[in-house]
């Protein structure tokens, strides 16, 4: 099997449980660092899919590396191979197949609940015996428009397009890949974000850590499900 593509746009935002379900499924994976000056690859059909993490740029800054990670996006999805996006992961998704990321009305950063919609797209993703909610983990300030063609499959009180599939692609303004040592990192790296945004939906770090360990072995649960299910569209 060719190699799964991986790219970190940032240190701490790394693959986190992501790698953790592929190696266990015995999935060969290759990063593709950004933040330390990696190449984004021409060619999407040297790998079997493509997992974009996320970052604290947005989408809509000049960056070279935005503008080709959304060229071979699309040459991914004309293509089908499979491609899966985490916050600033899945805004590069929803920019490349025609959305629009713009600012959300509010920031959110922390574990908020997210409502899995009932419609046949999030059904054939999560499975029929799904709950009809989970605990997910949120920091960003920005959100993405349904691109055309696709479902929304999930959404929060705070930002409505929390998810959206197209075929065998999965793009996602929420977190589902965090860890324990991530969540640490982040409230350590976050301070300042979190205590210049004062508001209901930005949790404290003291609020962040507790039940830790519960909190994000549900969403390695969570995590697992979706994981799955993009796996079963890998390209040979």
């Amino acid at each position: 099997m060719k190699p799964i593509a991986i790219f970190r746009h940032t240190p701490t935002e790394g693959p986190g449980y992501c790698a953790t379900f592929l190696s266990a499924h015995s999935i060969p994976t290759q990063l593709i660092a950004i933040d330390t000056g990696d190449a984004v690859p021409d060619d999407p059909g040297l790998f079997s899919g493509l997992v974009f993490m996320g970052g604290p740029m947005s989408v809509n800054d000049d960056l070279p590396w935005i503008y080709q990670s959304l060229a071979l996006i699309r040459q991914a999805v004309a293509r089908d191979i499979p491609v899966i996006g985490h916050c600033l992961g899945g805004q590069l998704m929803a920019k490349a197949l025609g959305g629009v990321v713009s600012r959300n009305p509010a920031k959110e950063i922390g574990w908020g609940d997210v409502t899995v919609l009932d419609n046949p797209a999030a059904h054939e993703w999560f499975g029929p015996a799904a709950s009809t909610h989970f605990n997910a983990f949120h920091w960003h300030g920005e959100t993405f428009s349904i691109p055309q063609g696709a479902t929304r499959i999930l959404e929060s009180a705070n930002c409505p397009n929390q998810a959206f599939v197209l075929g065998k692609h999965l793009g996602m303004q929420c977190h589902v890949e965090m860890t324990t040592e991530m969540v640490k990192n982040w409230c350590e790296v976050g301070t300042d974000e979190i205590a210049a945004n004062p508001v209901p939906s930005v949790q404290t770090a003291k609020l962040m850590l507790e039940n830790l360990e519960q909190h994000v072995a549900e969403l390695n649960a969570v995590a697992a499900i979706l994981y799955g299910r993009w796996i079963a569209g890998l390209a040979a």
